[in-house]
């Protein structure tokens, strides 16, 4: 099987063992895609000091909005492409993918031509790196005396000095169908496919980030395009990277996309809970035990699929690589210290760790308006809840003293709950009251639904929380892109949302990058307090609040769940801490002491509660 880059691929001179400049960065970090506007030009920031990072592809608005600032802001010519001309939303996205490599490649050669001294681009490069011997070879340039030696490790630094990647991702279940004129169009015209379709034309060489499960018609459109199979060197210019809550999902998921001659470069693990954004809680899966499958299978996984992927090269006419490609496994999700950082790469083999919350605090790398992010830094556990506030139906972490959210509830008391609906992205599958899907953020839906419901005959409690889960939704196809837009001054009047996760509350200041990045290597702690739960810890916590969450719903007529489900998650999560109980093992002593101590509470916790007996779901 393929390794990483950590696993000593490299020479002590830093050189790879062929000879070559590293294939990727040696940092062991990336910033993961936050909603639609936070990481939207992370790339632009990031990039050239070999941090990788992943920006969303689903507002086309936005990603038009942003070329056009870009390329004001270099000087580059823009000419628009309006949503008038044909097939404009993968033209968009193709010409802004284009624009970010043109100028990260114009970034990266002019930092690797800046001057080695304090404060100069390429002296941040490799100031910021981890402990490789890349940094080892830089040391060693430091203190190489003036002349022949310490011009060529100059010159061998400047070309080992390369580009995080700059992928992008696609949420799977957002696939709005189109239509023109009355007709419903092609599959092919479908949001989650042109979105596509913009990356698999564009000029990078990266990957593609599926997340929120499978869409078949999106994994069989990906066949069409030629640079998702090996060139004639053997190469994938463009790669496949699946997010996935547990090992089962990476099967399955993976076969499917192997039948179809498609290579999985990587597969992306993060907490079902302990995240930003939308959180998926499956059945009470931990991460924990979910990397123990991963590490313990990864071998069988890449054979299985390697046979599969070969079988299917061949039948197509194509030729089957002799060994597996690579094969990443990265894991994300309330990560908080170097330590956890550094457990996750040694004991469970990841070879990348995600970091997205803490970054929300670091202007440099993430786009918040200057009041959301005073809000964020004074944000408590009170303030960011795992909430009702998607369109989508799946729970969502959501900054409650937003702008907007501040906004939602000042609509709801002048009686005029619900959004206008401007980019109308998620319209995906309500057709309660409507022929062709609507959203059920907009306000067309939740006053018609708000009616319906006055109308029905139920229990007061019941039917106050019926009315409060309809007027939860917030447009988030607005004020997750009004982040970006309201900073840059391209709508000043955007009231943004920000969908941190509970990561958050343990930072408490603004950081630079190279602040965050020593606090991730363990140079310095950003923590605000050393209180602080392991993400272990944090992540069963969540759960445990998120099971008695549905026991509350269920006694308001909320039921989302069989009693089967229930029981099965309870049951995991006993599984999980009996894990995590030998799992302790591997902690020093003091940390090990306190671990055990905030694990055996929980235990008992779940020992009390007690499921409901439920007989329908609606």
């Amino acid at each position: 099987m393929a390794t990483s880059m950590h696993d000593g691929e490299n020479r002590p001179d830093g050189s790879r063992l062929d000879g070559s400049r590293p294939a990727r960065s040696e940092h062991t970090f990336l910033v993961p895609v936050m909603g639609t506007g936070f990481t939207i030009d992370t790339a632009l920031r990031v990039a050239k000091y070999g941090i990788s990072s992943v920006m969303a592809l689903g507002d086309d608005i936005l990603i038009e909005q942003m070329r056009k600032f870009h390329c004001e802001k270099e000087g580059e010519l823009y000419e628009e492409i309006s949503d008038q001309e044909d097939d404009y939303r993968p033209r968009r996205i193709t010409a802004y993918l284009n624009m970010v490599d043109r100028q990260v490649k114009k970034q990266v050669a002019e930092l690797q031509a800046s001057p080695f001294e304090p404060g100069s681009e390429i002296t941040r490069y490799y100031e910021m790196l981890p402990e490789t011997n890349t940094k080892k070879l830089y040391y060693r340039m430091l203190t190489a005396g003036e002349g022949r030696e310490k011009e060529s490790l100059q010159h061998r630094l400047r070309k080992l000095a390369v580009p995080g990647a700059i992928d992008v991702n696609i949420m799977t279940k957002i696939d709005r169908d189109r239509y023109r004129n009355g007709e419903k169009l092609p599959p092919e015209a479908a949001d989650a496919l042109t979105a596509l379709r913009g990356f698999a034309t564009s000029s990078l060489r990266s990957s593609i980030v599926f997340s929120a499960g499978m869409n078949m018609r999106l994994y069989t459109h990906v066949a069409t395009f030629g640079d998702f199979f090996p060139d004639e060197n053997g190469t994938l210019r463009k790669k496949i990277t699946l997010k996935v809550s547990d090992y089962r999902s990476a099967m399955i998921q993976g076969k499917m996309l192997a039948k179809r001659g498609l290579w999985i470069s990587e597969f992306r693990i993060e907490s079902g809970l302990n995240c930003g954004g939308h959180a998926f809680a499956t059945k009470g899966y931990l991460l924990g035990p979910i990397l123990e499958e991963f590490k313990q299978q990864r071998e069988k996984l890449v054979e299985f699929l390697h046979s599969i992927y070969c079988k299917a090269l061949s039948t197509a006419g194509k030729a089957a690589p002799v060994k597996p490609h690579e094969t990443r496994i990265t894991v994300q999700g309330g990560i908080g210290t170097a330590s956890e950082n550094d457990f996750l790469l040694q004991y469970y083999k990841a070879d990348s760790t995600g970091w997205a919350t803490p970054f929300l605090l670091v202007p440099e790398v993430t786009n918040v308006d200057d009041e959301n992010r005073k809000r964020l830094i004074t944000a408590t556990d009170k303030d960011v809840k795992l909430s009702n506030s998607s369109p989508l139906s799946i729970s969502f972490w959501n900054l409650q003293t937003s702008l907007s959210e501040e906004k939602r509830r000042r609509k709801i008391s002048e009686g005029k709950p619900g959004s206008p609906c401007p980019k109308k992205f998620l319209e995906l599958y309500n057709t309660e009251f409507t022929e062709r899907p609507i959203c059920i953020a907009s306000r067309n839906y939740q006053k018609r639904k708000l009616i319906q419901l006055e109308r029905e005959n139920l229990p007061p409690e019941h039917k106050e929380a019926a009315k409060e889960l309809v007027v939860a939704k917030s447009c988030l196809c607005v004020d997750l892109a009004g982040t970006v837009t309201k900073r840059n001054g391209i709508e000043p009047d955007a009231t943004p949302a920000v969908c941190t996760g509970p990561n958050i509350v343990n930072f408490n200041k603004i950081a630079t990058l190279e602040e965050m990045v020593g606090h991730i290597y363990g140079r310095i702690s950003l923590l605000a307090s050393k209180e602080r739960p392991h993400m272990f810890i944090k992540e069963l916590m969540l759960y445990m609040d998120y099971l008695r969450d549905e026991m509350e719903n269920s006694s308001k007529g909320i039921i989302r769940h069989t009693e089967k489900y229930l029981d099965e998650f309870r049951e995991n999560l006993i599984s999980g801490i009996e894990y995590y109980h030998e799992l302790s093992e591997q902690f020093v002593e003091e940390k090990k002491k306190q671990f055990l101590k905030e694990l055996n509470a929980i235990r008992d916790a779940i020992g009390d509660v007690q499921l409901p007996e439920l007989e329908t779901i609606s």
